[in-house]
């Protein structure tokens, strides 16, 4: 298992895509660039696709490994990625799509203001490549990457962001999409990150990121594609009754980054 920050991947979504990353971003990912290579046997990747389920915590998938049995099947990199202080979701989703450490990027507490930062949603555009956020009403991802000119698909529910992730692949359209799932961390609030509806959540999330790798291998067979499942931030248990987040220990600061390269099919 490789290590990186969460403030890499910015910078990785533009080096995979060939795309000019702006000043100041962390340095990408070089085993997931050297991986890309071999997987796509030097052929530049086109497409990204960036699966963001939210709280999934490192200590999460070490305890109910067997549950990520089918996922790890379809991936080729599996990596504990390091989160930004605090560990919540709005400033470490700004954190990992700018590339900027919390006090740079301006997001320090939980609060959800339109980034002034560049981020990887203004790097694409700039390059004529187009980008999608697909997430639900009120979220960080919905509100803090507003006014870019990417696409935005903001719905009330996971099943229709779901839903619609599924359709923008098979319209193939865009470079880069970015669906959002928030269950696991709403049922881990209320019930701790063990009990039976957010662990309920967790396999929904994975069967989510299945059903993705399956229709970018029917509908992008001549793309080279990087599709990621990629947590924000990790959680803990509180009082044995519930669960949150927020705090500079392991548990929440570790999160666990799969990647699959799927290559072009001829």
């Amino acid at each position: 298992m490789n290590e990186y920050s969460i403030t890499q991947i910015a910078a990785t979504i533009d080096a995979l895509l060939d795309v000019k990353c702006h000043s100041g971003a962390a340095q990408p990912i070089q085993e997931v660039l050297e991986a890309a290579k071999i997987h796509f046997n030097g052929k530049q990747c086109d497409r990204v696709f960036m699966y963001n389920p939210d709280a999934i915590a490192l200590w999460v998938y070490e305890k109910y490994a067997q549950k990520f049995a089918q996922l790890e099947q379809k991936v080729q990199l599996t990596s504990k990625a390091t989160t930004v202080f605090p560990p919540v979701t709005p400033v470490c989703f700004a954190s990992m799509y700018s590339g900027f450490e919390p006090k740079k990027h301006g997001i320090q507490k939980y609060a959800k203001p339109v980034l002034a930062v560049d981020t990887a949603f203004d790097d694409l555009p700039r390059a004529g490549r187009r980008a999608a956020i697909v997430s639900t009403q009120g979220d960080s991802i919905s509100r803090i990457f507003l006014n870019r000119n990417i696409d935005y698909f903001i719905y009330k529910t996971k099943e229709e962001c779901n839903e619609k992730a599924l359709e923008l692949i098979e319209r193939d359209e865009h470079a880069l999409i970015v669906p959002y799932n928030g269950d696991y961390d709403h049922w881990m609030h209320r019930f701790g990150p063990e009990g039976k509806r957010p662990l309920r959540a967790l396999d929904e999330n994975i069967g989510t990121f299945l059903d993705v790798h399956k229709a970018i291998s029917k509908a992008w067979k001549s793309h080279s594609t990087a599709l990621f499942f990629a947590p924000d931030h990790g959680c803990h248990a509180k009082f044995r009754l519930f669960g949150t987040h927020g705090i500079n220990e392991p548990c929440d600061m570790q999160t666990v980054h799969f990647t699959s390269f799927i290559p072009p099919f001829t």
